[in-house]
């Protein structure tokens, strides 16, 4: 009879990148999902029109207005929230089942959204991703060429007041390096796949 014993996790990890808009978050998350076979990534719901080379459940699931209202009257929407007049959220069940079979789940979620979320599900692990310099926000949203200048200046006000929220969340990570930020975050995981809280261990007794 062996004697192994098996350290087992209870449920999935629930892991959030947020931060401003254009600080790099789709290039962090697609980085991570690069490098770890283990973990997958939540799609968002949005009402906000699809940019060049976005598939439709694969980037995001994009709704009418109207849709996204129905979703969240039959509670279908875990967390919403409105960024420039456009909806974002998550599909409750998806994200569910996943976690209850173990498995780990990576969300790109905006700063409001984060923390709605935490309230419903308190174990989840929140990182803020900030960027080095005001500047370096403003060029990486003029560089995605996706918005309006005008568009763009009410993204920047909004960054900053979102700095505000960054120790609300467990981590504050710095994308100055893509590679560096994906490093941290990686420790970040290693760290909560392995917190005590979050395991058990079965033996043969």
């Amino acid at each position: 009879m062996s004697d192994q014993i098996k350290i087992v996790q209870k449920e999935g990890i629930t892991l959030v990148v947020s931060g401003p808009s254009g600080v790099g978050k789709n290039s962090v998350i697609t980085a991570l999902r690069e490098r770890y076979n283990d973990i997958r990534h939540s799609v968002s719901v949005t009402t906000r029109a699809p940019r060049a080379g976005e598939i439709d459940g694969v980037h995001y699931y994009f709704r009418t207005k109207d849709e996204f209202e129905r979703l969240i009257a039959e509670g279908e929407i875990l967390e919403y929230d409105i960024y420039c007049d456009e909806y974002y959220g998550t599909p409750k069940s998806p994200l569910e089942r996943m976690r209850d079979e173990g498995i780990n789940v990576l969300l790109d979620l905006t700063v409001t959204g984060a923390l709605s979320l935490k309230n419903s599900y308190p174990n989840a692990v929140l990182v803020f991703l900030i960027p080095p310099s005001e500047a370096a926000l403003k060029e990486r949203l003029f560089h995605r060429a996706t918005e309006s200048e005008e568009v763009i200046q009410t993204r920047m006000e909004e960054a900053w007041e979102e700095m505000n929220s960054a120790f609300e969340f467990d981590y504050l990570v710095m994308n100055d390096d893509l590679l560096q930020a994906v490093r941290d975050i990686e420790a970040i995981y290693w760290a909560e796949k392995h917190r005590t809280s979050r395991l058990f261990i079965d033996g043969t007794q």
